[in-house]
């Protein structure tokens, strides 16, 4: 029913009688009125979600509709997929991929543009997830409201903001809402979390923290630090697993634990004040940490740079995701960093770029280009090897000795023995990847996978074998007294000395040992290592390569989870690599590595879509000189501190 009210003009215009008068009116109207205007126009007013013009229907409005994980918000065709069967690729053709129901779209917010800006009717739900966290802060900063509606969205808009802002504190304004958990570095998961938790407010809190700077530019460890001051001044402690310099020095105390890695370490070699500690006349307590702190010791700048013209690898029209038609040359024979701040683009070009491009190229000749124009000086090149984080196997079977190729010289050996060769016995009998030496119960696991409803899978010590993985019968043979499972139980720097007379096994562990991966044991299962421990093995494994010329490879934060001393010999290795005549292209925040480089490439100058530019390129006193780069202004600082040390020992 509709009811034309008029007569009431003067009190439908303003204050309290204005809002009485309307829901006295739609009280009367059966929920529809029309309102006459002093000016002759006409307002229309409905309480009901029906159009009044042509009738459609809208649900209403509460927090579910806007979920496609609820049947009320989800889209009906793809039923909040976003695509056609649960992993086809075909987008829905109902949504266009927006995962929600039509109406749930038709809802907007309109914020004030700036100068110039587009004036457009609104964002909706899936428009705002689209943005990144830092337009996010500019729309939800801007929403128009009135004075009413202000009042009413004031504490969710608060909330709003308050995340928003330490997503921003923490350096992730190049994220967009809408990312997918699945494709979040544990650094950047890492600090999301840390940024809730500012949220709560909470205090009196402990709260842990293993290496939170990992894949953090100096600029976002800044301001990661900045958070971290925040949350103790509240009345929080914090305590924080860590190698990055600029975080150890904003501690107030310090516990440092070694003296080594593995069974070298699990002391407490140092403890107290920071401030006593660096500033007392000696480092009494002999701690290796403590000497680079106090610069006791350092990881020096190469004499000179490599300036040698071995060719180039020049890629033209670069073009993926922030990257827009970027023109990169990277040179061979050199240690090259790619630098920039989070989100900027190194690892879209690393990756992506790079590594796509000329392993395509070396596969098929004719391969065809992957978001590129071009790719010139791959003929100076003989073979590329991504040496990323990702696990050297898929199975517990897989160890440092099988990468590495050790283990076969090891069962040879025992193959070799007098009593194994009156058995008739074979190499395959002491490998626990095949039946017949094997414990047959965990098929040479030495652990049985239990599978849990509901629950994750849980794995329990092999009861026939005791977690020794072979049968009792194969480990009867032993080699200079010590069985297949006693040598496999070695760690690498006691088994590098056991096979010091074999050098096609020693040479390979003395390749462990020079990535400071001496602490491993060889029959160590491929899970249980990090993923910079499984970096560093395949590191090993081409330190081994008689022939590795021409080889360029790339590397990924090959620095993560490593103290100072394991950084300076990784930057031995790398190179060690280079002097063979390969190259080395790595993504890198650690500035000793970097000062350490001959050419570094550097991203930004943001993240997201504030970067993807190449913002400085050169040697590192080059990039040092560069205006405009994050990277270059910490570096300057880190080559300042550097020469100022040399001239006074001088």
């Amino acid at each position: 029913m509709t009811s034309s009210v008029k007569g009431m003009k003067k009190s439908l215009s303003t204050g309290s009688n204005s809002r009485s008068a309307r829901r006295f009116a739609l009280k009367q109207s059966d929920g529809l009125v029309k309102i006459q205007h002093a000016d002759g126009t006409l307002e229309t007013l409905s309480s009901k979600f029906i159009c009044p013009e042509d009738g459609a229907s809208f649900p209403e409005v509460e927090p579910r509709l806007f979920s496609f994980n609820s049947p009320y918000g989800a889209c009906p065709a793809c039923h909040g997929l976003g695509t056609e069967s649960l992993f086809s690729e075909e987008i829905c053709p109902v949504c266009a991929g927006k995962r929600l129901r039509p109406e749930a779209l038709r809802v907007f917010l309109k914020s004030s543009p700036p100068a110039g800006g587009d004036k457009t009717l609104g964002k909706s739900i899936v428009d705002f997830t689209n943005m990144s966290i830092k337009e996010a802060k500019d729309f939800v900063d801007t929403i128009e409201l009135s004075e009413m509606k202000k009042d009413i969205a004031a504490p969710i808009l608060k909330e709003i903001n308050s995340r928003l802002t330490f997503m921003l504190n923490v350096g992730l304004d190049y994220l967009t809402l809408n990312r997918s958990a699945a494709t979040l570095s544990g650094g950047e998961a890492q600090r999301i979390r840390l940024a809730s938790q500012l949220g709560s407010g909470l205090t009196g809190a402990l709260y842990v923290l293993d290496e939170p700077t990992i894949g953090l530019h100096q600029r976002d460890n800044d301001r990661l630090i900045k958070t971290l001051l925040v949350l103790k001044e509240l009345g929080n402690t914090i305590i924080v697993v860590e190698h990055d310099e600029d975080t150890i020095y904003s501690a107030d105390y310090l516990v440092d634990i070694g003296p080594g890695a593995g069974v070298h370490g699990g002391t407490v070699v140092a403890s107290g004040w920071l401030d006593d500690l660096l500033t007392a006349k000696e480092n009494e307590s002999g701690s290796l940490t403590l000497s680079y702190l106090r610069q006791e010791k350092e990881i020096a700048i190469p004499e000179t740079r490599r300036s040698s013209e071995k060719g180039w690898i020049k890629v033209r029209g670069a073009t993926l995701h922030n990257l827009v038609n970027q023109n990169i040359d990277v040179p061979l024979g050199k240690l090259v960093c790619i630098t920039g701040v989070s989100g900027s683009g190194k690892s879209t070009f690393l990756y992506d770029i790079l590594h796509r491009n000329i392993a395509g190229r070396f596969a098929r000749r004719e391969a065809k280009l992957a978001y590129i124009a071009s790719l010139t000086g791959t003929e100076y090149v003989g073979r590329a090897v991504l040496i990323d984080q990702s696990p050297i196997g898929r199975t517990p079977r897989s160890n440092p000795a099988t990468y590495t190729g050790a283990f076969t010289h090891i069962r040879d050996l025992f193959a070799a023995t007098p009593e194994a060769r009156a058995r008739g016995w074979k190499p395959g009998r002491f490998s626990f990847n095949v039946p017949g030496g094997r414990c047959e119960a965990c098929q040479g696991n030495g652990s049985i996978a239990v599978e849990m409803h509901f629950l994750p899978t849980v794995y329990v010590t092999c009861d026939i074998c005791m977690g020794k993985r072979f049968m009792k019968e194969t480990l009867e043979i032993t080699f200079r007294g010590k069985t297949i499972h006693e040598v496999l139980q070695m760690t690498i720097e006691e088994a590098e000395k056991f096979f010091g007379d074999i050098p096609a096994i020693s040479d390979r562990l003395m390749s462990l040992n020079s990535t400071g991966l001496e602490y491993l044991t060889l029959g160590q299962s491929a899970t249980t290592l990090s993923g910079g421990e499984a970096q560093r093995v395949k590191i090993a494994s081409e330190l081994y390569r008689s022939m590795t010329m021409k080889t360029i490879y790339l590397l990924d934060e090959p620095t993560v989870g490593l103290h100072y001393e394991d950084v300076r010999k990784l930057i031995e290795i790398l190179q060690e690599l280079v002097l063979r005549g390969n190259t080395v292209v790595v993504i890198e925040h650690n500035l000793d590595v970097i000062k350490s480089s001959d050419y570094i490439i550097d991203f930004g100058p943001e993240g997201g879509a504030g970067g993807g530019k190449i913002v400085a390129k050169g040697t590192p006193e080059e990039v040092a000189d560069t205006k405009g780069s994050y990277t270059g202004e910490y570096l300057e600082k880190a080559l300042r501190r550097h020469a100022k040390k040399r001239s006074t020992k001088i």
